[in-house]
């Protein structure tokens, strides 16, 4: 990827087009570094750190009724090449930490990963609380990149980063090689994340949706993901297909063009819900074939698609409280 980044008011105004052609230095084609397995490599924003453009998702991977069926899938993903892996304390109730720790372990693959798992504490004791559970459940000695989960709400940002809160946490565990790297994800609204990412200057990286809708209504691709190019911030993409599908099954977008626009956009790496091996098997085809879209063929895919968006009713993670975490719900409750 190119070292060149947009200045703040350039960036801030251009669009999904104009992104894509900033990240791979003007042209929407050049090629793309691989592993040996075939699966793009790009850079973890500004850390050194080199992913895979295809993430194993830790919700969808680890919700399998029998553990074998969800370590089987797991192991296999890295097999095929899948490197980065997504994870979080909350995801069924510890038990999506419990299966990738001992699918890692079990496998010998620990060292072939990069681990990302998410704290849900706001308090400095929540967070350690936290870090301990998620070291002991995924049966390793380090976390390479711990991120803040469900930055959603207007208290959130403060509330991390208040005296006795979650960052100091966070900032000890690096000093004490506990945790490699900070970021934070949200799925609600890009001016808390804006929020978020002005309480910190060094910040690796940030993870929020985006999709073929989102340019359209509480755009993170507008308003966030400029300003990540802008600082070398690693970006990591979610919600592709708009949480539960919907923009496959409700918009009709073909799966193929829903992801192949996500991939054009300027991230390090999308974190793709992949529950069984049919759907890892598809995504990892894409992946592998992917031709990264030219402006015009951004452009017009999302006015194909505009009347859609319009209102968010298809990205109901931004609208409802249907996609928020029973733990972040509590703690608005008690805010």
């Amino acid at each position: 990827m190119s070292s060149h980044h947009p200045n703040r008011r350039e960036a801030l105004q251009i669009g999904a087009a104009g992104l894509a052609a900033l990240s791979l230095g003007g042209s929407a084609t050049a090629a793309e570094e691989t592993n040996e397995q075939g699966i793009p490599l790009r850079p973890l924003g500004k850390t050194g750190e080199k992913v895979t453009l295809l993430g194993l998702g830790g919700h969808h991977s680890t919700r399998a009724r029998e553990e074998k069926d969800s370590l089987r899938l797991i192991q296999r993903a890295v097999h095929e090449g899948i490197t980065f892996l997504d994870n979080a304390w909350d995801y069924h109730d510890g038990g999506g930490e419990e299966r990738m720790g001992k699918a890692l372990e079990e496998g010998k693959l620990r060292d072939k990963v990069f681990l990302m798992t998410k704290v849900c504490g706001r308090t400095a004791e929540e967070a350690r609380s936290n870090l301990e559970d998620s070291l002991r459940r995924l049966r390793t000695d380090r976390i390479d990149l711990w991120q803040f989960h469900e930055i959603n709400y207007p208290n959130d940002p403060d509330r991390v980063f208040a005296q006795g809160g979650a960052m100091e946490v966070a900032l000890k565990a690096k000093e004490q090689g506990k945790i490699r790297y900070i970021g934070y994800t949200g799925h609600r609204d890009p001016d808390v994340h804006l929020k978020m990412l002005d309480k910190f200057p060094d910040w690796d990286t940030v993870q929020m949706p985006l999709n073929v809708l989102d340019g359209t209504f509480r755009s993170f691709q507008k308003n966030v993901l400029p300003k990540l190019v802008e600082r070398g911030v690693g970006a990591i993409g979610m919600k592709s297909l708009g949480g539960n599908g919907g923009v496959v099954s409700n918009v009709k977008v073909p799966v193929e063009k829903a992801l192949a626009y996500v991939f054009s956009l300027p991230i390090s790496v999308l974190v793709s819900g992949m529950e069984n091996e049919q759907f890892l098997e598809h995504n990892i085809r894409i992946v592998k074939s992917f031709k990264a879209m030219n402006a015009e063929a951004l452009a017009a895919l999302e006015d194909e698609y505009k009347a859609a968006a319009a209102d968010g009713r298809y990205e109901g993670f931004k609208t409802t409280k249907n996609y928020d975490g029973p733990v972040h719900r509590k703690q608005q409750l008690s805010s």
